[in-house]
């Protein structure tokens, strides 16, 4: 191990990896470190798996669908749990497989070991004191669950353990619906389990209250849903025991969807001389990653601030380019972030593009909707439930932001992310092309209802033919 490096990775996980694509561009005087499994969190127990289980879920439950398609003979199909879980973790560990094939050629630049900061330049790795001009620490997070809750052992599952399962208990009760939640709740529901589901407010990271209505009316549907208290979980002789209020449910076991905890415990944050918070995090530039002033940067779930996979690698990116300049004796670079996205994958999906509702000031935007109840193409599909709001400037009907539980979402969430990264109007919009029938005329239903609020202006969606360009092709003029 040398003495000093260019830079010091600590962590091998999405954000890591990301840091350690643009350091080893530049320089071959590197160290990654890694605590602990190598694999992101994404393959391994979060984005990856998690999808193959709700693809499942979703093909089995399509049968309750058949009769109205006029397609007989769905009482006799069964689920096979067992083998549900074996395909979630062959394709879970050709996922992993994937990622560990970034390190596979670092030879001695990459160690498993516990790293523990000494200083802003220092760390002490396996028993040896290293130098770094500049250090990255990119450690991950961990599933949050209650020391009460510890107790219980294997019953309190989390996605760190439930993906293992040869097979699932008879009664889950899943506590926490924000995105994984309420993915896992629905999908165990419809493999069978019996479901009792624990929420404290607004669903998957929604802020409009109509939309999470909504979102909570399509979840209670297929489980037993319970909003607005925070549970209590309890071994009773016989199972376990969840109350949330005057609401309560006895279960086999408990998966605990309370979000995760950044990795920082032992790390020796204490000893780079700043003040850390309540969470025990120091300060750093959300457009760095810089912490202070010093040649330290904090990316992806260790910082706990986007934690979502394109977020986490572009911190990484970030990270690794800053300790790069850094090291270089230049100063970081403040990069833009992208336009906030983020999808649950339930049926219909959950998502939130550019503005929450509730960051905007009361007054000073218009609202547009479409309800998918009478929507042609989700009525042909039998997908004809859901709700989609965008929100707009004013003046201008500037796009702003938009949440929705509606067939296709995440489709739709990013043909509005793009559109709000090109800072486009309604009226824009309108303009683009909307074949028939898709679900995206929901949409356009919406930008609408917002059209209808602006100021008047041409009667037509279409640009006048004088505002185009002649190509010189006379087929096409």
């Amino acid at each position: 191990m040398n003495a000093t490096y260019d830079v010091v990775i600590v962590g091998a996980g999405s954000a890591g990896l990301a840091a350690l694509r643009e350091v080893k561009k530049r320089t071959q005087n590197f160290l990654l470190v890694n605590d602990g499994h190598w694999g992101t969190t994404c393959a391994r127990v979060g984005c990856m798996p998690s999808k193959v289980l709700i693809e499942a879920a979703n093909a089995y439950h399509r049968r309750h669908a058949f009769d109205e398609f006029g397609i007989r003979g769905a009482g006799t199909l069964a689920v096979d749990l067992p083998a549900v879980m074996r395909r979630v973790r062959r394709l879970r560990d050709g996922f992993v497989a994937g990622t560990l094939r970034a390190t596979e050629d670092l030879g001695e630049r990459a160690i498993r070991a516990r790293a523990r900061l000494l200083g802003a330049n220092r760390l002490q790795v396996n028993g040896d004191v290293i130098s770094a001009r500049a250090i990255v620490l990119a450690t991950g997070s961990s599933p949050v669950v209650p020391p009460a809750w510890q107790a219980l052992g294997e019953r309190i599952m989390t996605t760190d353990t439930l993906f293992e399962q040869e097979a699932l208990p008879a009664r889950i009760g899943v506590i926490g619906l924000g995105a994984i939640g309420i993915e896992m709740a629905q999908a165990l529901a419809r493999l069978g389990v019996e479901v009792t589901a624990f929420g404290r407010g607004h669903l998957g990271g929604l802020s409009d209250a109509r939309v999470s209505a909504a979102a909570a009316e399509l979840l209670g549907d297929e489980c037993d849903l319970h909003l607005g208290a925070d549970a209590e979980v309890v071994a009773d002789g016989v199972g376990i025991r969840v109350q949330a209020g005057a609401a309560g449910a006895r279960v086999d076991a408990v998966l605990a969807a309370l979000g995760r905890r950044p990795d920082l415990a032992g790390l020796g944050l204490e000893n780079l001389g700043v003040a850390l918070d309540a969470r025990g995090l120091p300060p750093f530039d959300p457009g760095t990653l810089q912490v202070g002033e010093l040649p330290v940067f904090l990316a992806g779930d260790a910082n706990g601030a986007r934690p979502l996979l394109h977020e986490v690698a572009d911190e990484g990116h970030i990270a690794g380019l800053n300790a790069l300049r850094l090291a270089a004796g230049e100063k970081p670079a403040c990069y833009a972030r992208r336009t906030p996205l983020a999808i649950v994958f339930s049926e219909p999906n959950i998502a939130v593009v550019g503005c929450r509702r509730n960051e905007l000031a009361e007054g000073a935007f218009i609202e547009g909707e479409i309800d998918f109840v009478r929507q042609g193409r989700a009525r042909a599909a039998q997908r004809n439930r859901g709700l989609l709001r965008l929100y707009a400037t004013r003046d201008n009907g500037r796009l702003l932001g938009a949440e929705m539980c509606a067939p296709a979402g995440e489709h739709l969430a990013h043909l509005l992310a793009l559109a709000l990264d090109r800072r486009m109007t309604v009226r824009e919009l309108l303009r683009l092309p909307f074949y028939h029938p898709v679900l995206e005329e929901g949409l356009r239903s919406a930008l609408r209802a917002l059209a209808r609020q602006l100021p008047a202006a041409s009667g037509s969606d279409l640009l006048s033919c004088a505002e185009f360009e002649a190509l010189g092709v006379e087929a096409l003029e």
